[in-house]
């Protein structure tokens, strides 16, 4: 993906809007970290756009949910034992 940085973008707006629109999608960065992907669309997809971003979004989170759950030994647990362990949180809480 290329990138862009925040300066190019303050300091050469229309290169950076060229850019986006040939290439789709950039990386915008700030001292060289990654801030940002900005996506290309136009007055017909805004929303459409904005949900499919959403949903992967949500896709990725559950995706290292269920990673963090594998590595702790968590993810096989039975509804009885989750159970349990809710009820002694609320115990241990008071």
């Amino acid at each position: 993906m290329e990138t862009l940085t925040i300066r190019d973008l303050r300091n050469r707006p229309g290169i950076a809007r060229a850019e986006l629109s040939s290439k789709g999608e950039l990386l915008l960065t700030s001292n060289g970290r990654p801030v940002a992907i900005l996506l290309a669309v136009d007055g017909s997809n805004v929303e459409e756009t904005l949900q499919a971003v959403r949903l992967a979004r949500g896709q990725l989170a559950l995706r290292n949910l269920r990673r963090q759950a594998r590595e702790r030994g968590v993810s096989n647990l039975s509804p009885e034992d989750v159970d349990a362990l809710i009820d002694e949180a609320r115990k241990a809480r008071g």
